[in-house]
């Protein structure tokens, strides 16, 4: 289940709820949380691999002797950590490496947004607030990739969950409009005249 939780984890861009992880695991809620607050103590270093011999049962030492073949790197504090917050859990860097991560973001933010990334931040632009599997359905592409570039970038935030799905929902951010120009969405172009026609349509369709 370890693995389960790590892959939600690092696609989410939201507190994960217990009762959530559950959904998508089949597994009960006290297990979710058993496994997660384990994975939290892993990521911290408090728990983890430590040698299974010591040295003089044989395990390696830096003295040239053969290692045990059950000796195992010993436990370290990962580059990040899982946070319970805001009723739900999420892997976050660690903050001693806030500024490392700054400077990174920062520097890729200045490069030209790829192709991709227009094309999904006009689709959420249009239709916000709206959750990433319908943006993936509108472009035919996974975009979780260039949503979380595009949140990193502080272009799209994630600011709700959809009541039937439970779907986290984007919309632009004043960043945006402040890219592009914009007073408010309001100024957005009118996409109407971009859309092709009903006899574009039917030869489309031939």
């Amino acid at each position: 289940m370890y693995s389960a939780l790590e892959a939600v984890l690092m696609v989410a861009a939201a507190p994960v709820q217990l009762e959530e992880f559950a959904r998508v695991t089949g597994e009960p809620v006290h297990r979710v949380r058993s496994a997660l607050e384990h994975l939290k103590a892993d990521y911290d270093g408090v728990i983890g691999n430590t040698p299974a011999h010591s040295p003089r049962d044989g395990a390696a030492g830096y003295d040239g002797r053969s290692a045990s073949r059950d000796a195992v790197p010993a436990a370290r504090v990962r580059g990040f950590e899982l946070r319970e917050v805001a009723g739900g859990w999420r892997i976050y860097s660690r903050s001693e490496h806030a500024q490392l991560v700054t400077d990174f973001v920062v520097e890729g933010s200045s490069s030209r947004l790829s192709q991709a990334a227009l094309e999904t931040l006009a689709v959420v632009a249009y239709l916000q607030p709206v959750s990433r599997s319908r943006v993936s359905a509108i472009r035919g592409v996974n975009v979780d990739g260039v949503v979380r570039t595009l949140v990193q970038r502080g272009l799209l935030t994630a600011h709700e969950r959809e009541e039937a799905t439970g779907s986290v929902l984007y919309s632009t951010t004043p960043l945006f409009l402040e890219k592009l120009g914009l007073g408010s969405l309001d100024e957005l172009p009118d996409i109407a005249p971009l859309l092709p026609g009903t006899d574009q349509l039917d030869d489309i369709e031939d």
